[in-house]
């Protein structure tokens, strides 16, 4: 989610927030918080989520489209990286 909230240069107030709530949801470390600001292991984040089923993967690029719409616009930079995320899922755009 962080990759596609700064894909375009930027990180609105709006879409900090929602990254602030995800990262509580899924109880992240101040370290794990670090590494997703930082954008660190994404690498290791891609492994893991090439494994989940075709339904989970699709609804996670769902995800990815309501956070980097959240501040009322989708960027060209932002869609870009999303379609790339979403092959990289082996999932077709």
């Amino acid at each position: 989610m962080s990759k596609v909230l700064v894909a375009d240069g930027m990180m609105t107030a709006e879409e900090r927030a929602l990254l602030e709530t995800t990262m509580t949801q899924a109880a992240l470390s101040p370290e794990e918080r670090r590494r997703v600001f930082d954008l660190e292991g994404w690498d290791e984040a891609e492994a893991v989520i090439a494994q989940l089923p075709e339904e989970d993967k699709r609804e996670l690029v769902d995800e990815l489209i309501d956070a980097a719409s959240v501040d009322g616009r989708l960027s060209p930079t932002e869609l870009v990286t999303i379609k790339e995320i979403t092959r990289a899922l082996g999932l077709e755009p």
